[in-house]
């Protein structure tokens, strides 16, 4: 049985898990297959956008986005621009890809002409505007400028935007860990063997990802795709690394590996369970969206980190059993060697020095910490989360977004994505009189279901309509304004009001609705789920420490840590990049994994403490506790940092400031939340951090 557990069982779990990245690598780079970044699939189905859109079918043929060909030439069109432009309308018309194609309609300026191409259903949106475009630049003539924009347009520039989220988001992130790791451990075989344990964990999410996306279990698109490849590398480095150390200090007690892996796993293994269940937890609060594209992130964020914790708990531990020592060469602890003395005078080091700092000045050192930190989140106050126009999700070059300011030059704003309207066909006289009086209405059609004309023009003019008696109607409404402006998304608010005092089960659809439908949503949902999230966490960190107080005193610091971040991400993106806003998700999203992942490391240092503290008392214990989960946890928290900002590298706005505020938030936890400020109060409080467990009413040795 010895030689079993030893030898044996150690070889069959790196098989094990060889295999199942044999079967998962081949995985990287086909995740996109499974994956959508149709904004109106994200949508809960009680909203009315997508009430609209599942019921649009009724009144024309299914079909897919349409992409808007707008072509300009300054000084106007020559004749022989509107012969190519025709020429081009009837060529994009034969395309297997393409249900239907609009006339080429002049501008009424004459410099520009308009044609609508709908998409398939089936089609392929981002190779199918490829191909448009690539036919639009053959078609032009000299000095026509020709884009290709409209809904298929921008998600075709997201798709693009998408592209390298699987090879050069991970190549990124994994080459910064493995650089930090080095200089770190300064040595050339713990980062490969932690980065293996990430790498591995991160094929078998994938595979089990995909899988579940492929038999539309769970829903996947370009954020969450990018998200849980970040989320799996730095949470499996972060516990592979508290294990490590665990390990590191096991081989100075005992000799043989076995002995120093038991002693490791029953050191880690409750901290790292509880700082993995925290975040699983913490992210599965995010079913409780209706936003479609938040509650997809919780079931897939929550499985790359459960297997984050199998490989962590399972194959680290096996691989550092087969190299043992030689798995810190050329630092390699010996046996029988002594511990690095934590406390006391004769202490050295960094979290020496920390530690005397914290035990002279602890209340002067929490109270500046939490003024520093209240200080940097009065930036919350100029923060704008309520929504961007689609036409900034893409940072840098976007031909959608070119193409739509050449559109609203020349064209009513919202061509080519009207707002729909369904409402009772006995009332569509006063539903397009409503319609119509609305400001930021261009013009309107209607489509009566199972109407024998099909389909009927309103007079803007007289404001009246062919009577319809029977069944319900689809009126579309062409904005002034562009389908993704604030004054496109007023004009909806707007709409609604006015059609529900006509008949109260209009519903009102379209582009422009789903950006509203989906902001308000995302609002809602982080009203609802942040109190969530503090409540269920403060709950397991109360059982988990065995205390009220610790565990409040925890959460609150990642609250002002939370607070802080976001603050200065604020005074950032409005002042340095000078971004247009924020999604209501980006705060909902770095909440949920700063004050998650922020616990983990207030759990790492307070298990510790309190298993010091046990020992040596509860002063004692912080100063033991800091000392020697002090290098461990900043390493970690720098990898951390470093593998969310790789999400930067991917030119979508919603990542860059989800990058931005998690890594600035893990640095202000590990290095000042988590080094000075819960030290400092922990010891200040005493023996009352740990009321009102048996540790709060002794302050000496037990």
């Amino acid at each position: 049985m010895s030689r079993f557990l030893r030898i044996v069982l150690p070889a069959l779990v790196i098989v094990a898990w060889l295999a199942i990245a044999s079967v998962g690598g081949p995985y990287f780079g086909k995740i996109s297959e499974v994956s959508t970044n149709d904004q109106t699939s994200f949508l809960p189905a009680s909203a009315d956008a997508t009430k609209v859109q599942e019921r649009a079918s009724e009144f024309r043929q299914a079909s897919g986005a349409p992409a808007i060909i707008v072509l300009e030439r300054d000084g106007g069109l020559t004749a022989s621009d509107q012969r190519a432009a025709g020429t081009l309308a009837a060529d994009l018309g034969k395309r297997d890809d393409v249900q239907g194609v609009s006339p080429a309609i002049p501008s009424e300026d004459g410099d520009a002409v308009e044609i609508v191409a709908t998409l398939t259903q089936d089609a392929d949106t981002g190779d199918a505007v490829e191909a448009i475009r690539a036919d639009v630049d053959d078609a032009l003539p000299s000095g026509v400028q020709g884009y290709v924009t409209g809904p298929a347009g921008f998600t075709a520039d997201l798709t693009e935007a998408f592209a390298g989220i699987d090879g050069i988001l991970l190549g990124v992130a994994l080459a910064a860990v493995f650089v930090i790791l080095i200089i770190v451990y300064r040595s050339p075989l713990l980062p490969i063997l932690v980065l293996g344990t990430a790498t591995f964990a991160l094929c078998a999410s994938i595979l089990v990802v995909w899988w579940l996306a492929k038999a539309d279990i769970v829903t996947v698109n370009g954020q969450v795709q990018g998200i849980l490849s970040i989320l799996v590398i730095g949470a499996a480095t972060d516990y592979a690394l508290l294990y490590t150390a665990r390990f590191r200090e096991a081989l100075r007690d005992h000799r043989a590996g076995w002995g120093a892996t038991k002693a490791a796993l029953r050191g880690s293994l409750e901290p790292i369970l509880a700082s993995g269940g925290t975040v699983i937890v913490g992210v599965l609060c995010l079913l409780l969206s209706d936003l479609n594209s938040n509650k997809a992130l919780g079931p897939v964020a929550a499985i790359g980190i459960a297997f984050s914790l199998l490989a962590a708990l399972s194959l680290l531990p096996a691989l550092l059993l087969a190299f043992r020592r030689a798995a810190f060469w050329p630092l390699r602890p010996a046996y029988g060697s002594a511990h690095p003395v934590l406390t006391g005078p004769d202490a050295r080091g960094l979290w020496a020095r920390v530690g005397r700092l914290v035990a002279r000045r602890s209340r002067v050192v929490w109270i500046v910490c939490t003024v520093g930190l209240l200080a940097m989140g009065t930036g919350l106050v100029g923060l704008k989360a309520d929504g961007v126009p689609q036409s900034d999700l893409v940072i840098g070059s976007s031909q959608a977004r070119d193409g739509q300011d050449v559109l609203a030059d020349h064209f009513p704003g919202g061509s080519g994505s009207p707002a729909q309207v369904i409402g009772s066909a006995a009332k569509v006289d006063e539903l397009a009189d409503a319609i119509t009086s609305v400001d930021g209405v261009d013009s309107v059609v209607a489509a009566a279901k199972d109407a024998p004309s099909g389909t009927v023009a309103v007079d803007q003019a007289s404001g009246t309509t062919p009577t319809v008696s029977r069944g319900d109607v689809l009126l579309e409404a062409t904005l002034s304004d562009p389908a993704d402006s604030d004054a496109a998304e007023q004009t909806v608010r707007d709409l609604r009001t006015a059609v529900e005092r006509v008949d109260p089960d209009a519903i009102v659809g379209g582009a422009t609705a789903t950006a509203v439908d989906t902001n308000d949503t995302g609002i809602r949902d982080r009203t609802l789920i942040i109190p969530v999230v503090l409540a269920v966490i403060l709950l397991i960190l109360m059982l988990l420490l065995r205390s009220i107080v610790a565990p409040l005193v925890l959460i609150g610091s990642v609250i002002v840590s939370f607070a802080a971040a976001l603050g200065v991400g604020a005074l950032v993106f409005d002042h340095v990049f000078h971004f247009p806003g924020a999604d209501p998700s980006v705060p909902l999203y770095s909440f949920v994994f700063l004050v998650a992942l922020g616990v983990d490391y207030n759990i790492f240092l307070m298990t510790r403490v309190r298993e010091e503290a046990l020992r040596h008392g509860p002063h004692e214990g912080v100063l033991r506790g800091l000392g020697v989960t002090g290098g461990v946890i900043t390493s970690a928290g720098v990898v951390l940092a470093a593998t969310f900002a790789a999400l930067g590298v991917i030119p979508i706005l919603f990542l860059v400031q989800i990058a931005f505020v998690v890594a600035f938030g893990v640095l202000l936890d590990t290095i000042v939340v988590r080094s000075l400020l819960v030290p400092a109060l922990a010891y200040d409080l005493g023996r009352r951090t740990w009321w009102p467990s048996r540790l709060s009413r002794a302050d000496h040795h037990m």
